[in-house]
């Protein structure tokens, strides 16, 4: 792993505490800084709104019975990349926000590592 993620602010949006938690771990592990992780949309959406610094952002796409969608347009219409990590079939995703990467979970966290690094040489 390089350290292309080291200082980066990372949003994690995730409501299984153990997915959440090896997420963040990995992360700190790479000197990035994590933001969250949080388990409900409105949790993440005052993040954003409070103006956090977020370079990139993995999110779930079920939060406790809720779609993440909203997340994903504020961090669309602010031109932060993310991912979504799930295990819903892509068609769930809606088309604005289908270009957006999609892992299949159960994914490892170097997988979600690596295309976190991807996104961020996109950018």
């Amino acid at each position: 792993m390089t350290d292309s993620l080291k200082g980066l602010s990372v949003l994690i949006v995730e409501d299984e505490f153990y997915l959440a938690d090896d997420l963040a771990l990995a992360l700190a592990d790479v000197s990035a800084k994590v933001l969250g992780p949080f388990g409900r949309v409105e949790e993440a959406r005052r993040v954003i709104e409070d103006g956090h610094e977020i370079d990139l952002a993995v999110l779930n796409i079920n939060l406790v019975g809720d779609r993440v969608f909203p997340i994903a347009d504020l961090l669309h219409q602010k031109g932060t990349p993310f991912l979504f990590a799930t295990g819903y079939d892509p068609e769930i995703i809606p088309e604005r926000l289908s270009g957006a990467p999609r892992l299949e979970k159960p994914v490892g966290t170097a997988t979600v590592l690596r295309a976190l690094e991807a996104l961020h040489r996109e950018r």
